[in-house]
């Protein structure tokens, strides 16, 4: 079918352009032409050999819009020239957590991009179960469903409820789409973060409080907001130890703590705090079941997720985009690199 480009991480470290065949597609698949690839913090982790599931050498990329190029006949209503996003984490189908229902926590998950090779090409395939119709939204919208139901699924694994005082530590983009969905809740959100360029970030989106804990005690600030209770919920979004241990400290007795972030690093602390505090504590993966109800809530409420988009590459570019998050650009949030 001709030859097409993408982005190809050879081993932690190494990253270039190549070119390789256009994937022909199986029955039951489609075949998409690539119109915006988010790079998420796990690709960066990929990238610099800190993401604790890949496996080299490795496409990456798992949050993006396309194109159908070629489609069977379906009963989604799926057709060629409809831009549409996908589902990107593939499920065994046979482990426990499968046969419960449980697909996001399938015991042998494979994400594009970590797993198995993602969306950083012009061309992919995809089975056409797991491609959902865009309903107009921009395509550079649809590139960001991904990412905003990481966070919205982590909010529902929580039960936030309207009024709960709410802490956010870490303002990635992944927190920042917490603290959204939080806010569709009604919850008080408080984002904590040492960079102050994305904590400006949040402000624009319209968090509640933010607390720079680079100049601020942390603790000291929490029990201010709290009349000295601390957080109803603590939502842990960068994936370290000190952050871990951080919510842990500042979430209210009888609290919950949600853990979102993803790391290499080991905590060791007094697991007595948790019975002392009965917390209830809740790891939060990926999202199945967000993609279509976030695409509707988009398309009609029009929460404006673009506000997160700091930078827009276009795909010859692709690297140097890599490199600026790599070395932890502040004034860079999510990034875009667009194929068309």
């Amino acid at each position: 079918m001709g030859k097409m480009k993408a982005v190809f991480i050879k081993e932690p470290g190494k990253i270039e352009i190549i070119e390789q065949e256009i994937p022909v597609p199986k029955k039951g698949e489609a075949l998409l032409k690539i119109k915006y690839c988010g790079i998420c913090g796990s690709d960066i982790a990929t990238y610099t050999g800190n993401q604790p599931f890949a496996t080299y050498p490795r496409i990456p990329g798992h949050e993006f819009s396309a194109e159908i190029v070629e489609i069977e006949e379906n009963n989604l209503g799926l057709k060629p020239g409809m831009v549409v996003t996908a589902n990107p984490y593939f499920n065994c189908g046979q482990c426990y957590s499968c046969r419960r229902g449980l697909v996001n926590c399938c015991e042998k998950n494979e994400t594009m991009g970590v797993q198995r090779d993602g969306a950083f090409a012009e061309y992919i395939t995809m089975p056409i179960e797991r491609i959902y119709d865009g309903k107009g939204l921009p395509a550079d919208t649809l590139a960001l469903i991904e990412p905003f139901s990481i966070g919205y699924h982590a909010v529902n694994r929580g039960n936030i409820q309207a009024g709960e005082n709410v802490l956010i530590i870490g303002s990635g983009s992944i927190g920042l789409f917490a603290m959204l969905s939080a806010k569709l809740k009604g919850a008080k959100v408080y984002v904590a973060d040492i960079n102050e360029e994305r904590l400006n970030y949040a402000k624009k989106l319209g968090v509640d409080g933010v607390i720079d804990s680079g100049k601020h005690d942390l603790k000291e600030e929490v029990m201010k907001i709290t009349d000295s209770h601390g957080m109803d919920v603590c939502i842990e979004a960068v994936g370290i130890s000190e952050t871990f241990l951080d919510c842990i400290e500042n979430v209210a007795f009888g609290g919950k703590v949600i853990l979102v972030g993803n790391g290499k690093t080991e905590s060791t602390f007094n697991h007595t705090v948790l019975v002392k505090k009965e917390l209830n504590v809740f790891g939060s993966r990926n999202s199945l079941k967000d993609f279509e109800p976030l695409i509707d809530l988009v398309s009609i409420t029009r929460v404006d997720i673009n506000s997160l988009v700091s930078d827009v590459f276009e795909l010859r570019d692709a690297a140097e985009a890599f490199e600026c998050l790599k070395n932890l650009n502040k004034s860079k949030m999510k990034v875009l690199v667009k194929f068309e």
